[in-house]
C-alpha cells in the first residue's frame, strides 16, 4: 500500500513532469503502473522508488516513472470520424488554399504507438486525390521513448490489429511475423516519430497545417491545457485545424480556438484572440 506522503510525492513529481494530474483517489493507478517498473529496477516496491527519486541524480528513474505513468492506450482509427474528416473535410481545405508544390504538414501530439499516425498514412494511401497530388509530411510526437520505440517498428499484436483496423487494410499494408503483425515499410515511410514533452517548447517543429491532439488534454489541470493550446495555436497555420478527442473541448478552456460549426471535435484556431 502506498503511503499518502509517496502519494502526494508522486502527484507533484507526474504533474510538473509531464503534466498528468492524479486525483486524491489514484492510488491504484500508480501502483498498477510502477509496480512491474519496480520489479523491472529490481527494487522493493513503490516507497524504493520514491526513496530513490527524493536523492539528487536519478534522473533516468523519473524518466522511467514518466514514462510508466504517460503510456496510454491506442487503436487504429480510433472514433473513425476524425479520419473521415481528415479526407473529406482537411486536406481538400488545406490544398485548395496552398501554393501549389507546398506540402501539407500533419502533426500528431502524444502519439503513443503509432496507430493514430499510421491510420492517417493509410487513409491518405487509399485516398491519394484528398491531398491534390501534395505531399503530406506526418510528424508523431511522444514524451515516452519506449512507445516511440514500439511506433517505430510498427510491430502489433493480434489484438492491437483488430482494434479499429478493418480487414482489408490489415491484408494491404501488414505482413504476419509469427503471432505479430509488421506494418508495411512504405507506411512506416510516411510517419517521422520524435520524442517531445508537450509541457516543453515545440516551435522547433516548425509550422503545421493539422495538429491531431486526442486523449491527452483530459489529463491535465486547466492552467496546463490552455497553454498547450495556445502554444499550438502559434505553430499552427492561421487556415488550419486542431482535432481533440470525443470527450475534449476548448469551450471554456481557451480561446486560441473556435469549434468548426457541425463537425464535432474539429477547431479552427481563433485569430482575434492571438492578436
Amino acid at each position: 500500500m502506498i503511503s499518502a506522503a509517496d502519494y502526494d510525492f508522486l502527484r507533484r513529481l507526474l504533474q510538473q513532469r509531464s503534466g498528468l494530474v492524479l486525483s486524491d483517489d489514484k492510488q491504484y493507478l500508480i501502483e498498477s503502473r510502477l509496480m512491474p517498473l519496480a520489479r523491472r529496477l529490481g527494487l522493493a516496491g513503490i516507497a524504493e522508488i520514491t526513496q530513490k527519486l527524493r536523492q539528487p541524480g536519478n534522473q533516468a528513474l523519473e524518466d522511467s516513472v514518466v514514462e510508466a505513468m504517460t503510456t496510454n492506450e491506442s487503436f487504429f482509427f480510433r472514433d473513425k470520424v476524425p479520419f473521415d474528416t481528415f479526407i473529406q473535410v482537411m486536406l481538400p481545405a488545406i490544398n485548395s488554399a496552398r501554393p501549389a508544390g507546398q506540402p501539407i504538414r500533419v502533426w500528431c501530439a502524444a502519439a503513443s504507438t503509432g496507430q493514430e499516425p499510421y491510420s492517417l498514412a493509410m487513409a491518405l494511401k487509399e485516398n491519394p486525390r484528398a491531398a491534390g497530388g501534395r505531399r503530406v509530411e506526418i510528424i508523431a510526437t511522444d514524451i515516452s521513448t519506449e512507445v516511440l520505440e514500439r511506433a517505430r517498428a510498427g510491430i502489433y499484436s493480434q489484438f492491437e490489429v483488430q482494434r479499429g483496423l478493418p480487414i482489408q487494410l490489415l491484408v494491404k499494408y501488414f505482413t504476419k511475423q509469427d503471432e505479430t503483425w509488421q506494418i508495411s515499410p512504405e507506411i512506416r515511410a510516411m510517419v517521422e516519430f520524435r520524442k517531445l514533452n508537450l509541457l516543453h517548447p515545440f516551435t522547433g517543429l516548425g509550422k503545421f497545417d493539422i495538429v491531431f491532439c486526442r486523449n491527452v488534454l483530459i489529463y491535465f489541470g486547466p492552467a496546463t491545457k490552455a497553454d498547450v493550446l495556445t502554444r499550438i495555436a502559434r505553430v499552427l497555420a492561421p487556415d488550419g485545424f486542431l482535432v481533440l478527442g470525443a470527450a475534449e473541448t476548448v469551450v471554456g478552456v481557451s480561446e486560441a480556438f473556435r469549434p468548426v460549426p457541425d463537425r464535432r471535435g474539429l477547431y479552427a484556431v481563433n485569430l482575434p484572440a492571438l492578436a
